[in-house]
Formats: structure tokens, sequence, C-alpha cells
């Protein structure tokens, strides 16, 4: 026997699920299988030069004189069997998986063998049923010169080989004129989530990744505003290398949701980019390290965070692409959401701005029951400026109750509903708005926050502190948010009579939204009950600046506090020297 070394391209490829497609139809399956020999692989392998080696059951092993010629058949192989499948029932087609290697060879009396054999029929065995995985030294020698085009999806410890592989997918150009047609976008923020990449080169990762995509897509179908498309039509492009603005034209969404897992030691990082599936440019992106000691907590938590953060995300990137129409021809999704920027710049100016938009879509699309929710928000927070809560606390009331009436699984309804009952002093029913809003969507970061305070007013300080504070963990970039929680987490400490505490949340708020009325009057009390006269006395004079006709008698019928607490802001107001009328 004669042995000799050379360097050679080789191609494994085989048929997965071959063993199930025997034993529903030996017969049928043995016939498909040797026809596409016959007439299909046989005649691609000579066309690129190819020499099989030999052949198994379901398998073949193919030497080319170039990695060229071996990617270049592999990408032919793979292209007419997607068509010739594309007649066939799903439950008898035959898939073929390839892999694709530059490597040392031994070869021996016609057959070969060694280590460069080993890694590509390893490469074969981590392709998709109808993919192609190929070594970073076939890489090397096909960049630039076949006509695809290549994902690197890292290092892999391919079994029994002593060293890890980087690895790169085929993904084969498909020429123009097979493009679908741009679907037509939805009437309201649309997002798709592709599968998140696995670079830890563990395949146990894979299975994480695709289940926290799951929990991801499960918890933003719950925001009603959100048309989130279903993780069947998104599973398709897992392993692919696609451009992101193909996938929103193809799927019919505004933006795209991307990520990845990396496993480090007892570690796990996962990164996510939300992406404007028209421009390709990134909107937010995060980056979340976590021990990995309970996979599933973590990925809970993550899904959490995820969630509530893409919601005020899209809020933002739509009214900046929503200020590029002329007014008149916007819809009534497009007028809410500016409404929603103007709602979070937690200023007068922004909240009188917020109302003509809420109306205007009112106006086009009656039954559209966000706008009705987001107008009785405006309307309550108008008061602060505008007068006593009697002149709009029944417009307010009203269009909670037609939000909810519309859609009773709207989270935004029962939300803005709470807020109408707490600025009525209706705590118990506030709390009970506040929560089915939380049923209907966990991940409702402002719900959190707005919870808070109903509760710290009927003594359930720790629960409300821990309501806040859960607002802050889900959405720590939201501004709405932030103010809102360090607000209600004010309400608590002053509750529970921590003025120091209720001090320093105040000036968070108002640090954050300079014009609040509440914070500011709820520092002028906390400061002076603990005698802190110069701190009391310079958060009057801020107060009566924002709202010079501010009142002990305003306060008594405005300030949403009940029994004891508001006694005591009511005191705390009239030491530092607020004037009874």
């Amino acid at each position: 026997m004669s042995q000799t070394r050379r360097l050679a391209a080789i191609l494994a490829a085989d048929v997965p699920g071959y063993s199930r497609l025997m034993g529903a139809d030996e017969e049928g399956t043995l016939e498909r299988l040797n026809g596409l020999r016959r007439e299909l692989l046989d005649p691609k392998i000579a066309g690129h030069k190819g020499r099989i080696v030999k052949t198994t059951g379901d398998g073949l092993l193919v030497e080319f004189p170039s990695v060229v010629e071996a990617v270049s058949c592999a990408i032919a192989v793979q292209c007419a069997m997607a068509e010739s499948n594309s007649a066939t029932p799903e439950e008898k087609r035959i898939a073929f998986r390839v892999g694709v290697h530059l490597g040392d060879i031994i070869v021996e009396d016609g057959d070969i063998h060694g280590d460069g054999v080993n890694v590509t029929t390893r490469l074969e065995g981590i392709a998709e049923p109808g993919g192609i995985c190929i070594s970073e030294d076939a890489f090397r020698q096909v960049r630039g010169k076949v006509d695809a085009e290549f994902a690197d999806i890292g290092e892999r410890s391919l079994k029994n080989i002593g060293r890890p592989i980087r690895v790169y997918r085929v993904v084969p150009k498909r020429p123009p004129e097979t493009q679908p047609p741009a679907l037509r976008l939805p009437d309201k923020p649309s997002i798709a989530l592709l599968q998140f990449q696995n670079i830890s080169g563990d395949p146990e990762q894979e299975y994480f990744a695709d289940g926290m995509v799951e929990e991801i897509i499960t918890a933003l179908s719950k925001v009603r505003w959100f048309f989130v498309i279903a993780r069947n039509s998104t599973f398709a492009y897992k392993g692919r290398a696609v451009d992101v603005k193909q996938v929103g034209r193809e799927l019919g969404v505004r933006y795209v949701l991307e990520g990845s897992v990396r496993r480090p030691g007892n570690r796990v990082r996962i990164t996510a980019q939300l992406v404007d599936g028209a421009t390709g440019n990134h909107v937010w992106a995060e980056r979340y390290d976590r021990q990995i000691a309970d996979i599933f907590t973590v990925q809970d938590e993550i899904t959490e965070r995820v969630a509530a953060t893409v919601e005020p995300e899209l809020y933002t990137a739509e009214h900046y692409r929503s200020q590029r129409k002329p007014p008149e021809s916007l819809d009534a999704c497009e007028c809410v959401i500016p409404a929603l920027s103007f709602i979070g710049q937690g200023t007068r100016a922004g909240t009188t701005e917020a109302e003509a938009p809420c109306r205007r879509a009112i106006a086009i699309a009656p039954n559209y029951g966000q706008a009705h929710s987001l107008l009785a928000w405006v309307l309550l927070r108008g008061l602060m400026w505008s007068g006593n809560l009697r002149t709009a606390a029944q417009e307010a009331n009203a269009e909670a109750r037609i939000a909810i009436g519309l859609d009773e699984r709207d989270p935004w309804a029962h939300l803005t509903h709470g807020i109408v009952l707490w600025r009525m002093r209706r705590h118990d029913e506030a709390v009970r708005a506040c929560r089915r809003a939380l049923e209907l969507n966990p991940n409702f970061a402002l719900a959190h926050a707005c919870l808070c305070m109903p509760l710290a007013v009927q003594g359930g300080h720790n629960e409300a502190l821990s309501c806040a504070q859960n607002a802050l963990r889900l959405s720590p970039r939201d501004p709405l948010v932030g103010a809102q929680a360090s607000y209600s987490m004010s309400i608590a400490h002053f509750a529970a009579g921590r003025y120091p505490d209720c001090m320093a949340s105040a000036r968070e708020t108002i640090e954050r939204y300079p014009e609040y009325l509440p914070g500011h009057s709820l520092l002028v009390a906390a400061a002076a009950i603990a005698r802190d006269t110069e701190a009391a006395a310079e958060a009057l004079g801020a107060l009566l600046r924002l709202r010079p006709n501010y009142s002990l008698s305003w306060a008594r019928e405005n300030v949403p506090l009940v029994g004891e607490t508001l006694e005591r802001s009511l005191e705390g107001l009239r030491k530092a020297g607020l004037p009874e009328q």
C-alpha cells in the first residue's frame, strides 16, 4: 500500500433525518435519493471537477482541485435542491447538509483519510439542513471569489478535533429578480426579532438563545400598540447573514431586534440591538453580563429589561420619523406618538402640546383606544397649571372609561384610569386598575411606578418602594418612568415618615422635570417637617415661581393624598409659609 500526503479541498455531505425518511418510506426514499444523485449531485460535482471518493447510505465524500470549485459546487447543489424540494411535500423532502474544508489529507489506494477529512465531516455535522458550513482555512481561499455571503459563527469545538475551528456559514446570494416585493407596513409600530446568534461555541447555548427570543416576543406582544412578527416567520433567517433592511422589506416591519449570546466561564453575556429596518441605523443597543448560576432567572430578567426598554425607545424613534411628515398627512397612530413624546417632557409646554395630537387622533379614528387614554392623562397633568381637579376630572374619567370600553385588554387604558382614580382619591380602585394593567403587561414599567403611589398612601410602604424600584430596573433610561418612579418613591418615604429620603427622591424628580409641581410641593412639606428651614424656604420659592397662586386651599382640594398623610403634608406646607389662599 502506498501513502502520500497533500493539501486538498474536501466536501462532505449527508441527509439529516435519513433514518426517519427510511422508516416512513424505505423504497420511495431510496428511489428519490438515487434519482437526486444521478440527475443532480453527480452532474454538479463533475461540472466543478470533483472526484467522488466514497459514498455511504445517505452521504458522500468528494475531493476538488480547489476550494473555490468545492464551495461553488456546494452552492449549486443547495440552490438546485431548494428548487427541487419546492414541489415536494414537506414530510418527503430530502435535504443535504454540507461541510467544506481545506486541509492536509492522506491518500491511500484512492481513498483519503486524516485530519482534513475529519474536520470536513464535523463541519457537515453542524450545518443546517440545506446549509453549508466551511472552515476558516476554506473561507480565506473563497472570500470575494464566489457569489455568496459568509456569516462568521465563531469558533466551534468539534468532536474528536483537538483545537477549536472558526466556522462560517455560506449564504448564497439571491438574484434581485427573485426577491419578494416589500410588504406593506402595518398602521402601528412593527418589530421582528431575529434569532440571537450563539457565539459561545457551546451548542447548549443555542437552546438558551432561542428560548430568550421566544420570551421577548411573548413579552412585546403584550404591548398593544406594537405589531410583533411571530417567531416562525423570523426563524427562517436563523444562521443567515442577512441585511436588516431586507428583513424589514420581506416581513413588512419598521424595526428589527437582533442580538447575540456568549458564555465565558460561569457568566453569560447577551447583547441586543434595535435597528431601523428602513435605514439600517441603530436605534438602541445594550449589553447584559450576568452570573449563570440560575440560567432561567437570568433569562427572565433580561427578557423583562429588553421588553420594557424597547417600548420607550420606539416612542422616540417613531416621534422623530413622524416629524418628517406634514401634520395633515399623519394618521391616528402617528398623532399619538408625538403626544407620548410631549408627555415625556414633563413640562407645562409639553403637556399643552400633547393635547392637540390626542384630539386629532380621536377625530381621525374615534375608536382608537390609546388616543382616549392619553387624552385623559394629558387632562390630568394639565391640572397642575390650569386649575382645580373638578374642571377636568369628569372629562378625564370619561376618556379613560371609553378607552377601556374600546379595548379591555389595553394596559395603557387601565393605567390611565388608575391615575384618574388616584387623582380623585379613590385609592382602592386605583390600586386595582394599576394591578390590572400589570396583569396584561408585567413589563409595563410606568404602571409599576404609578402603582407605588396609592399603595404608599394605604400604608404599603415597602411594597410601594419595591414597585418604584422595579420600574427603574425595567426601564432605567426612560425619562417619564424615571421621574414618575422618583416622585412615587418620595410619596412612599413621606407616608412612612422618612423625610430626608423623601427630600432626596423629590429633588431627583425635580432634577429630571424642573416644572413638576407635585415634586416641589412634597419637597417643601418634607423639608419643613424635618426642620430644614433653609431647604424649605428655597423649595417654597421655586414652587411659587412656577405657580404663584399655589395655596393651602388649592392643595387641600387637589393634592391626591388622604387622611393623616394629607394632613401632614398640609402642615408641612403651612410651616414653610405657604399662604392659605
